[in-house]
Parts: structure tokens; sequence; C-alpha cells
């Protein structure tokens, strides 16, 4: 369903429910009545179909006469009765849903008995024979023991946050909610956060209005559960379903849920209003717009409130030209007290190339004797929000403004610059820019360095590390133990193993000691190269500078096992070290095993008891993997289907792994199943890609048509990744039997006529070697003609193609007069020539 359709059927039902609601709504002061009237009123009518007139914008209004005219504004919601409202003000409509009641098609409603019996069991209350003021106290004092004690480490966190994911994938998000309930001590900010992430996205990704409403009621019990655990509903929590529903245009959704928000949360009524503005931009209602815009310029002290500067902010972001013309005119962004804000609005002037109100705004800062650390920030977002700017005219632009205004650049207009090059994987460019802050004395922060080597590593330009460390080395700048590390790995990773000792050796005089991780980049990358001898003495090497090996280590060592015996050494020396069993230890051992030919043995891996349910699903995956890769194809599948009958899905490395290696005639049945199992779409690429090969290797024409027909329609926009697949195609035809030639043909006829598409070059190419292959004389001259039929002219290597075919299928004639048209300029042409004529001469057997 279209996302306009879904948000109105979503609207009609909650329309009468949010009128009941505003009409309970406590108010914080009598004067706000008149307002809140207003508002419940606008709610009889529906968003406006057509935008309206725009009117200018006046400023000349009385600061008494003046109020926010917004839905965030007038919501003045007493906290205590909304929040008596959250659960007792819920009539008909949606807030029906809200309170407890679920959509029958709804696919997170459990409906079969287990899922009954653990609902049964998740009723179990807390507090039993408490009162209601009881239970008021109980959750305060919660609040306050969260405040005094709620500590949670990092890695914690991102292990419940897969936990929260995991379990919402399995139970559905309406279970999971409850057990959050049960369990409320022991769950997070950013595990609710998860939780409303996953139904924001299965909201966007529904068709089922249904559906959607579903994931609202689920989105609105997670805030009163946050709000009964004594949690503040902070931006990090609404902001992504406010996006959704401005997304989806929800004006009523939208109201409702700001009154809830702000009576949790007061101090979130300027925030509100970005989103607010955000949403009568989406739904084009140009008199909410014009309303807010003159409530922006109705500061008669001069100052704008966080309010204003949050509406201001969504018009930049927006960027909607007329209304920041005519607001810059009038205001003075001097006065706005937030940076980020302004950097925001020297943005949007870069997008929309408005060079003299930058000018202008940039002199008035400096007239207000602004700090030039704010003023090349302003400088560096102007520049970079300019479109269609190479990074060489981006810098080039940054100096000249820092000229024309006699302003020296910043660290962190620099900064911002290496983030900008780095983005755009120029690298090269990036370390100029560090040069040149330590030619000018200026701090280079860990940040910007790290995102060097990322963008190294992305790049593959992995030689330029080396100019990254005689930087730190020349500068003495501060680097830190990731930052060896990853300069280590991009020597590794260039097979530079001398540049990463030298660096190993040189952490000393950096204050700095060796940890376990630089010494397995260089173990991993002996490893890599087969080379077992250089991996092991890494491993001495490291134990000779008592460095501790960690479990990543061990999972290189036995990964690279050749036998049990050393299997066996090396997970005993990890236990006695005290090193814990982790993931990739199960992994390496499946794999180890398996490498071994101690295939049960790998499979005895998945049995054992200390490997996390959560972790299961992945290390089945790899022994399924693993098994295919050795050639134990039934036991794989064999897995596979355990793994289905239990609703586990199979990781796409396995799955890719399966579909290469079925490489018989009768395994189609089994090949397109598993290509639905892939969601990622670089993974169903590859997979469809590997599908269509083996239907072609084992002439399957209308599967492997179809199958095109579906990389086309997911990848229509990227000619150049269908041209790259079609000529993998041919170029199989091109390398099979003779008897291939007939199914390159018609998949030719078919590109043609079925897809719309015109073959490339290579394509055809590959399918005169083909013709030649098959000394087909009839199909070489079809085939020629198709070059002119595409719009390709023929060249040189065309003409020798067609001279071998015209060869091979005994066409001296022919050939001789095509000879004569072939530029002979070239040395390796007159050699192919040669070669031709002596295999295909006549009188000799051919040869291939």
């Amino acid at each position: 369903m279209p996302a306009s359709s879904k948000a109105k059927s979503l609207s009609s039902l909650v329309r009468s429910a949010i009128k009941s609601k505003a009409s309970s709504i406590s108010l914080a002061s009598p004067a706000d009545d008149a307002t809140l009237k207003h508002f419940a009123s606008s709610l009889d009518s529906s968003p406006p179909s057509k935008p309206k007139s725009k009117k200018s914008i006046k400023s000349n209004k009385p600061l008494s006469e003046t109020t926010a005219p917004s839905a965030v504004a007038s919501l003045n919601l007493d906290p205590a009765s909304a929040s008596e409202d959250l659960t007792n003000e819920l009539p008909g409509g949606i807030f029906s849903i809200l309170s407890g009641g679920s959509s029958s098609n709804s696919p997170d409603v459990q409906g079969t008995e287990d899922e009954k019996s653990m609902e049964n069991a998740l009723d179990l209350p807390w507090f039993p024979d408490m009162s209601h003021s009881v239970l008021s106290m109980r959750r305060k004092e919660i609040t306050r023991e969260r405040k005094q004690k709620w500590i949670f480490k990092s890695s914690q966190v991102n292990r419940f946050g897969r936990l929260v994911n995991m379990c919402a994938d399995r139970l559905g998000t309406h279970t999971t909610i409850q057990v959050f309930d049960k369990l409320g001590r022991e769950s997070g900010v950013k595990e609710y956060n998860a939780l409303i992430k996953i139904c924001i996205e299965r909201a966007r990704s529904s068709a089922d209005e249904d559906v959607g409403l579903e994931q609202i009621h689920m989105a609105f019990q997670i805030f009163k559960s946050m709000k009964e655990q004594g949690f503040l509903l902070e931006e990090e929590t609404y902001g992504q379903f406010l996006a959704y529903l401005v997304d989806m245009g929800m004006t009523e959704e939208f109201q409702f849920f700001c009154g809830v928000i702000k009576a949790e949360n007061p101090s979130s009524v300027a925030r509100l209003g970005y989103y607010e503005m955000l949403l009568w931009i989406r739904i084009d209602d140009e008199e909410k717009i014009q309303e807010l815009c003159n409530y922006i310029v109705s500061d008669d002290e001069g100052t704008m409130s966080v309010l204003q500067e949050n509406y201001l902010l969504a018009l930049c972001e927006s960027d909607r030209k007329e209304e920041i013309l005519q607001l810059l005119e009038i205001m003075d962004i001097t006065q706005i007290s937030s940076l980020d804000c302004v950097a925001s609005i020297f943005t949007c002037l870069g997008r929309l190339l408005l060079e003299s109100y930058a000018e202008k705004f940039l002199l008035s800062f400096k007239a207000c004797d602004h700090a030039a650390e704010n003023i090349t920030n302003f400088i560096s977002s102007y520049v970079v929000g300019i479109p269609n700017l190479a990074v060489e005219d981006v810098i080039s632009n940054f100096k000249n403004w820092h000229m024309k205004l006699e302003v020296t650049p910043s660290s962190a207009g620099y900064e911002k610059l290496i983030m900008y090059c780095c983005e755009s994987l120029k690298v090269h460019a990036a370390l100029e820019m560090v040069e040149e802050m330590c030619e000018r004395g200026l701090t280079v922060s860990i940040g910007a360095l790290h995102s060097i080597l990322r963008a190294s590593d992305e790049s593959c330009d992995f030689n330029l590390v080396r100019q990254m460390y005689s930087m730190i080395s020349r500068y003495k700048l501060k680097p830190n133990g990731e930052t060896f590390r990853s300069m280590i790995t991009l020597c590794v990773k260039m097979k530079d193993y001398g540049g990463a000792y030298d660096m190993l050796s040189d952490l000393e005089k950096m204050n700095l000691t060796p940890t376990a991780s630089m010494y397995n980049a260089i173990m991993l990358g002996f490893f890599r190269e087969k080379n077992i001898y250089g991996g092991l003495r890494v491993f001495k090497q490291m134990k000779e500078a008592y460095v501790q090996p960690d479990s990543q280590t061990f999972s290189y060592l036995i990964s690279n096992c050749d036998s049990e015996e050393d299997i066996n050494k090396y997970y005993e020396e990890m236990k006695r070290s005290g090193i814990q069993v982790t993931k990739q230890i199960f992994m390496a051992l499946v794999n180890a095993y398996a490498t071994c030919g101690q295939f049960e043995k790998a499979k005895q891996v998945v049995l054992d008891k200390g490997i996390p349910v959560k972790c299961l699903n992945e290390i089945k995956s790899v022994l399924v993997q693993s098994l295919a890769s050795h050639g134990q194809l039934c036991d794989a599948f064999s897995i596979y289907e355990e793994m289905k009958q239990a609703g586990c899905s199979l990781e796409p490395k396995a799955v890719i792994s399966l579909i290469e290696h079925l490489q018989s005639d009768e395994e189609l049945s089994r090949l397109l199943p598993l290509l639905d199992e892939l969601d990622d779409p670089d993974y169903w690429f590859e997979g469809c890609l590997r599908t269509i090969l083996y239907c072609v290797r084992y002439k399957h024409l209308r599967p492997a048509l179809n199958l095109l027909k579906q990389l086309k329609d997911k990848i229509c926009t990227d000619e150049l990744a269908l041209e790259v697949i079609f000529n993998q195609v041919f170029a199989l035809i091109a390398e099979s039997e003779s008897t291939h030639l007939q199914l390159g043909l018609d998949l030719l006829h078919a590109i043609k006529n079925e897809l719309g598409l015109t073959p490339s070059r290579k394509c055809l190419d590959f399918l005169l070697h083909a013709c030649a292959n098959a000394k087909d004389l009839r199909n070489s001259k079809l085939i020629w003609k198709e070059y002119e039929a595409a719009g390709l002219p023929y060249n040189t290597l065309s003409f020798i193609r067609m001279y071998q075919a015209l060869l091979a299928a005994g066409d001296c004639k022919a050939s001789k007069i095509l000879l004569s048209k072939i530029p002979k300029d070239d040395p390796h042409v007159r050699t192919i020539i040669k070669a031709c004529k002596t295999i295909y001469s006549e009188g000799k057997k051919y040869k291939k």
C-alpha cells in the first residue's frame, strides 16, 4: 500500500480518539485554554490536499500578541494527568489497541498454544497484593535506584542489544515487550530503543495497514513501559518514531504522541518543534509553515529561543529556499545561540549556492568579534555544502575564503575538511590537510588519524600508511594503540612485514606497549598466504615479548591446524591460559576439524553446552559452510533442514557456499529455494549470479532468463553492473563445449526481445568466439550483423575474432577479404594473425 494511503487509513482510525484525548488534557495554566481549543478544533480537518499560497512574513507583530502557534506549544500537558491518560483515557480506534488490544492480522500477535502458555507465565505480577499508591511509591524508588546504580559497560549493551533483536525476531515484538515488563530492572534505554527501531522498520517495510497500526501500538507500549520504569522520553527514543510519522504525513498521530512526550519530558518541547516544522513541510501545509516562520522572527529582544532555532534548523535541512531567504533578510543570525544551528545554515547556503549571503554573514560574525575558530568552522560548513564540487575545489575555496576574510584556519575547520576528504576516499588530499595543520602548529585529533587510516583501507591505498607514519614521527603526534594496530594491518595488507615489525619496535618510543591485536594482525597476514611457519613464528615472538595471547590469537592458530593433535594442543594451551572459549574459538574448531577430515568431530562442536544460545545459529552456519566446502553436501543440507525446522535462518555466507558447491545437473530444485534465503542485497546479487552461471552450465535457459529478469528489476539503474553480469554469462558460454552455442544464441535473443536490452561488445565477442569453436559459419555471420544492429563499430579485435571464425569454418575466400581490412601496424596483431593461419590453415587438423 502506498505511504499516503496507509497514513490516511491510520489517521481515520485515530481521529476521534485524539479529540477525546485533547478534551481530557489538564492545562498547565488557564491562559492556555484558547490555544488548546484551537488545537482540538483543528483536528476536525484533514491536512490540505493542495498547497496554499504563500504569504509574506511579517515581523512587526507585537511580542505580546505573538505566541508559538504550534501543536507543541499548545500541548501544555500536566504530567500527572497525562500519565493517567496513558492508561485510562483510551477510547475506541487506535487507543483501544494502544491500551492492550491487537490486530488479528498482525504477525506479532501470538496465536499458538505454546505462545499462550508463555503469555500466561509472563502474567505473574511483580508485586502481588500491592495497592496503587504502594506501586507508585515503588516505581519512584526504582527510578531513584536507576539514577544511582545503573552502570552498563558498552560491551554488555551491545550483547544485550543483539539479544533484543533476536527476541523480537523469534517471539514477536508484543511478547518481547512483556518480557521487558517483567525484567524491567534488567533492561536499559538502549534496549527499549532497539525495540522501537524494530517497530519502525516493520511499519516502513509493510504494505499492510493493520501491521502498521500494530507497530504504532507496540511503540506506544514501549513508551508506557519506559515511563513505568522511570525513564525520560529523550530524543534518542522518540526521534526515530516521530521521523516515521513525519515521513508518513500522519498529522493527528504526531500531535498525540507529541503530547505524550511533552507530558513525560516537558524540556523536550523545543526539540519537538524541529519535527513539527518537518511535518508541515512534508504535507505542504503552507499556512502552518508561514505561521511558524512568523514566530521565528517575533523576538523583539533580538535573541531567538531554542524552539525558534529548531524551527529554523528544520527549514535549512529541508532547503526551503524562499522561506530561508525571507527570514535571512529580516533576522540577525549572529544572535543564534546554537553554533550547530549556524553551521547548518551555512551548509544550506552552500547547497543553495547563496554565496552573497554567506559572505554577508561571515563578515557579520567577524565584526561581532566572534572566535576565529567559529568562523573557520562556518566556512568549512559552507564549502562542504556546495554541490558537484571536486574535493580539490572544496579545499581551494576553503583557503580562499580564509584569505579573503583574513582569518586563520582552526583545527575544527581543517578536521571537517579531512572528514569530507575521507568520506570521498580522497586520502592524498586528507594527508595534505594534516601536513598543513602540523606546519601551522595545530593539534591533529586521534579521530582524524583514524578516519584517514579507514579511508586508506577502503580505497586500497595501503601504501599511504608510510606517509602517515612519517608524519606521526616528524611532528611528534600522539597515536594510541588502535592507531598502531590499524597501521600494522595496512602494512600487512601490502605484505610489508618488515614495516609492520618496525612499527612494533617503535612502540616504546611512543610510550606504548604492544598488544595481542597488533601481533594478531601480522599473524593473520601470514596465515592468509598459507605461510603456516610465518604465523607460528609470530606466536613465538609474541610470547618472547611477554604479550598475553587472546582468544583471537588461538582462533587463528586452531583454524590453521592440519592435524587433530595440533588442534588439541592449542585448545589445551588456551584453557591453561584462562582464556574464555568464545564464538570465534568454536568456529575455528569446526573449520579445523573439517579441514582434517574429522567431520563427525566438527559436528560434535555445535553440541557443546558452553555455546551461548545467541551464537549457536552462527556456529551451525559455519558448520554448514565448512561441510559444503569439503564435499559433505548431504550432511550440510541435513543440518540446514534441521535449522529451518527449528525456525533458524542460515547465515548468508553459508547459503552462498551451498549454492557454490551444488554442481550437478539435478540440483536446480535445491538452488532456487536457497536463493530465497538471502535477504541482504549484496549476498543475493552474488547468489543470483552463481545460480545463473549454474543454469547456463547445465543449459537451463528459462530459469536463467527468469533470474536475469529479477536482476534487471533490482539493479535496473546500474547499467554497468548488468553489463558485468552478462559478460560473465557469455564468457562461460565461450569457454564451454560447442553444444552451448545454441543456448547463447537463445539467450541473446531473449535479452533483446524479452528484457529490452542491447548486448554489449564483450557479449558479442564471446559469442563470436563460441561460433569459432563450433565451426559454425552461419551463426558467425549472424553475430557479425549484431554488432551493427547494436550500434557497435567494428574494431581490430572484432575483425580478428571474425577472421578466426571464418578460418575455423573453412571459408578461406571470406577470410582473405576480411584480412585485408585488419590494421597490421601493431606487432601483437600480426602475431595473432600468424597463429590463426598456422592453426586453421587448409589441410591442418583443427585445434582449439
